[in-house]
């Protein structure tokens, strides 16, 4: 339901709109000057202002200028009984959408509300999307092969039309959010917007402004209002990616919103409403979290209505030729050279190693490749993964004693610096602590 505000000094004419409007389907409040105008705008978030020039206390071109210092400001149509061209200008310098004067066709004004409405989300919309979140452009493919990945495609498709939470769980790299982003491309909400968040990229005190926005001089540096990921993403879908790292007390918070829709910014009294769907992920067991009190069982129970897990990328390695083949036709793409394919000792050695980073670490190694290639078609050589000689003469070795030396010779190669050798490895720096230790080798990164 679309929210007006009526601002009209003639106590008639406000509460004709107030009647005829609501009649038509609105939510309507009304007031009768700036002042009071002012006030109940930072308690509700209006959708459509109409607002009359000439008043006693406050004029409305003043209250134009307080209302549009909020980037979420409503849309404002100008209603007046003494219209000039100097006023109509400084209406519409200010932001206003639209001019009308007295009498007006109630009809005619319906028809500029709902417009005005559309024109204010779009303009929103557009701004935020831009400043804070920018849309992959890759194309669309979801590469399932095995039989454990034509299961994930067959349940995508059947629970992406509903609006119910999914939680997806596989190690780092296995591709959950390319999973969400299929859930996305075949639900409703396909033509608004995807939006992803990881969660562990923020620290606790910023997470909940990054999430749900903040008002101007909520705290130090809050300079101006800000606009939360849920607003952005509203009507579309919203990916929190690592949701096991959202601190405790935000839980709660993220809790309501899911059950109500509802949220203040940081630093905010006003109640605002969004519509998303929520897929949420992490590479840990929630169940292990709730028992050390990290994480809220009943938030768990809220976002696992669905469950996907995907499996790493060792158990299905009927998908690593069409991934390699897919990733080589883009970088191929991207980087402006014609390779045709891979050798069979390239693709040997491929499907041999174990992958501790996944579809990341193997995208990445690709990428290298075709970097680093000189021909027509991917060779041994070209591959920066190891114990290539044995992968490649089919003298084999342990999948650990692979992980272990491919581990050992990126951090050779980045000096021991762990961030770098994870992004390389394509995984995260608590993965790659947990493999250094597993394989003995905490000792050489500190050197």
């Amino acid at each position: 339901m679309i929210k007006v505000l009526v601002v009209d000094d003639e106590e008639p004419f406000r509460r004709l709109l107030n009647k005829e409007l609501t009649r038509k389907g609105f939510s309507v409040d009304v007031a009768a000057d700036g002042k009071t105008a002012l006030g109940l705008a930072k308690q509700t978030a209006y959708d459509v202002v109409l607002l009359d020039i000439m008043m006693p206390v406050m004029d409305g071109i003043s209250v134009m200028k307080k209302l549009r210092t909020d980037p979420a400001a409503p849309a404002i149509i100008v209603l007046t009984g003494k219209a000039t061209v100097e006023t109509a200008v400084e209406a519409m310098k200010h932001g206003a959408y639209d001019y009308l004067t007295k009498p007006y066709k109630l009809d005619e004004l319906v028809i500029i509300i709902n417009r005005a409405y559309e024109y204010g989300r779009l303009s929103i919309k557009s701004r935020l999307l831009e400043q804070e979140l920018v849309r992959k452009e890759s194309p669309f493919r979801f590469v399932s092969r095995s039989r454990q990945m034509k299961d994930i495609h067959q349940l995508i498709k059947k629970i992406a039309p509903t609006d119910s939470p999914v939680f997806i769980q596989g190690e780092s790299g296995t591709g959950k959010e390319l999973v969400a982003n299929t859930i996305w491309h075949y639900s409703k909400r396909r033509a608004l917007p995807f939006i992803a968040l990881n969660c562990a990229t923020f620290s606790e005190h910023l997470i909940e402004s990054e999430v749900f926005g903040h008002e101007k001089g909520a705290f130090t540096n809050a300079y101006e209002t800000k606009h939360g990921i849920v607003e952005v993403a509203d009507r579309g879908t919203l990916f929190l990616d690592e949701i096991a790292e959202m601190p405790v007390g935000l839980q709660a918070t993220l809790l309501r919103f899911l059950d109500t829709g509802e949220f203040r910014r940081v630093g905010g009294n006003k109640i605002l409403n969004v519509d998303v769907r929520v897929i949420t992920a992490t590479n840990k067991d929630l169940r292990d979290l709730i028992r050390a009190g990290m994480f809220r069982e009943d938030l768990y129970y809220r976002l696992n209505v669905i469950n996907i897990i995907i499996p790493p990328l060792r158990e299905r390695t009927e998908d690593i030729a069409d991934l390699a083949e897919y990733f080589l036709e883009k970088y191929g793409r991207k980087l402006s050279k014609t390779i045709t394919g891979f050798a069979p000792q390239a693709l040997a050695m491929l499907n041999a190693y174990p992958w501790p980073g996944n579809v990341r670490e193997l995208e990445n190694v690709i990428e290298r490749a075709v970097i680093l290639c000189d021909s027509d078609r991917i060779e041994p050589d070209d591959l920066s993964i190891p114990a290539s000689k044995a992968v490649a003469e089919g003298s084999g070795g342990s999948l650990e004693n692979m992980e272990r030396d491919h581990i050992l010779r990126v951090l050779r190669e980045f000096s021991g610096n762990q961030s770098k050798a994870s992004q390389v490895l394509g995984i995260d720096r608590k993965t790659l602590y947990l493999k250094l230790r597993k394989y003995g080798l905490s000792d050489y990164v500190k050197k």
